[in-house]
């Protein structure tokens, strides 16, 4: 009988601080359920000279088409998507339709497995486009007034500003926690059991 006890005494705070690890693990798995954008053609902040013919999101898990939904817009928020998404697991594709050079923003939402929705962005400059719209051809032109010399200013031709130098990287709005300080804690409290059975069992043995 009285060697039982100090066996039972070293075992009990193992017991404890696994089944509080394990505990504290458990709330962590439904994090795991949140889709969330792994890459993207182009990538996100990408200067491109040549537009691409189809814009790729690539998801970490499989992406419903009933549920999904996505936007490309250029410069002046005119939009750039070029026909429907086609999908294939947890990839998404769209035709690309490039305007003029700039900023142009993919806005994506996407729902997980577990029915939350996750919604971000990916952003890339096109740095070469299409030129801006000329002015009609067939409008009269108005001859001078006699005695009016030229104009002093030449008006500059529209379309060809430097499109923006910074680009903000993408966010995610999922507003699932990170619960890495869970696995943490949980392995303190397993170290902490683990060190009280080793200073009972030495007690034991000293007796």
């Amino acid at each position: 009988m009285g060697g039982r006890f100090p066996r039972v005494a070293l075992t009990w705070p193992v017991v404890v601080g696994v089944a509080l690890g394990v505990s504290l693990l458990l709330p962590a798995a439904p994090a795991a359920a949140h889709n969330s954008l792994t890459g993207s053609d182009p990538r996100n902040g990408a200067r491109v000279a040549e537009a691409p013919a189809r814009i790729e999101l690539r998801f970490l898990a499989k992406v419903d088409p009933n549920t999904t939904k996505i936007t490309v817009t250029g410069p002046d928020n005119v939009a750039a998507l070029g026909g429907a998404p086609t999908f294939s697991g947890s990839r998404v594709s769209m035709p690309f339709k490039p305007g003029r050079a700039g900023l142009y923003v993919v806005d994506y939402r996407v729902a997980s497995s577990d029915g939350h929705p996750v919604t971000g962005e990916v952003r890339f400059t096109l740095t070469t486009g299409t030129p801006a719209e000329s002015p009609t051809a067939s409008a009269p032109a108005v001859p001078p007034s006699p005695g009016t010399g030229p104009t002093s200013a030449a008006s500059e031709p529209a379309g060809t500003g430097s499109p923006t130098a910074a680009v903000p990287t993408a966010k995610e709005s999922d507003d699932a926690g990170g619960r890495g300080w869970l696995w943490a804690l949980g392995g303190v409290l397993l170290l902490a059991a683990l060190a009280a059975g080793l200073l009972l069992r030495r007690r034991s043995a000293g007796r």
